[in-house]
Order: structure tokens, then sequence, then C-alpha cells
């Protein structure tokens, strides 16, 4: 497993942006497919995107596509999400997670960040 610590949460007005950042302390940062997750109040938690160990692909869930932006820098160990345009309803506790490449289980968790957006 992995430890991953994320960062970059905070409280924003609608239409605005921020950016969570999630470290990873392992030396093969590059074998695992990272995603963000996020969970609001009486929801479940939704995979919202993920992006693969070179950072060549990315899935959207639909509702933040054009929105937010996932991407990794595999030297600093860290994986990105670039939120814009925020909207009342991406307000959550956003986790990253790491899978192995061959996995299709995501097994590793950082303790997650609160998103706020205020309407």
């Amino acid at each position: 497993q992995v430890q991953l610590v994320e960062s970059g949460g905070g409280l924003v007005q609608a239409g605005g942006s921020l950016r969570l950042s999630c470290a990873a302390s392992t030396r093969t940062f590059s074998v695992y497919v990272m995603g963000w997750f996020r969970q609001a109040p009486g929801k479940e938690r939704e995979l919202v995107a993920s992006i693969n160990g070179n950072g060549a692909s990315t899935i959207y869930v639909d509702s933040v596509k054009g929105r937010f932006t996932c991407s990794r820098d595999n030297a600093k160990n860290t994986v990105y999400l670039q939120m814009n345009s925020l909207y009342a309803e991406d307000t959550a506790v956003y986790y990253c997670a790491a899978r192995p490449i061959m996995s299709a289980t995501y097994n590793s968790w950082g303790q997650g960040t609160q998103v706020t957006v205020s309407s």
C-alpha cells in the first residue's frame, strides 16, 4: 500500500477554482493508477477522475468534464486535481486513491480534504 496525503481543499465561491494535490510515499509511483473520489453528505462515494501511470490517459465523471483536470508529476510523486467553474454541487470531501495498474481495486486512500463551494 501507499501512503497518500491530500492538500488544497477549502472554501470557495461558486464559479471559483481550487487545486487539490495528493502526495504519495512510494518509490514506484508510476505503476499506480491514481483516482480522485468525492463523497457529499448523504451520498455515496463517487469516482470523479482517474489517471494512468504515465499521465497520458484520464477519465472523468460526466458532471466534471470540461471543468476538472487531473494530472500527475511522477518526479514529485504527486497527483493533482484542478477544479474550475465550481458549483455548490461539487461540495464534498475529496479523496485521492491508488491502485496498482494490474488491479481493479483502489487499495490505498488518503485522509480526505473538504471542498466547500458557496452559492
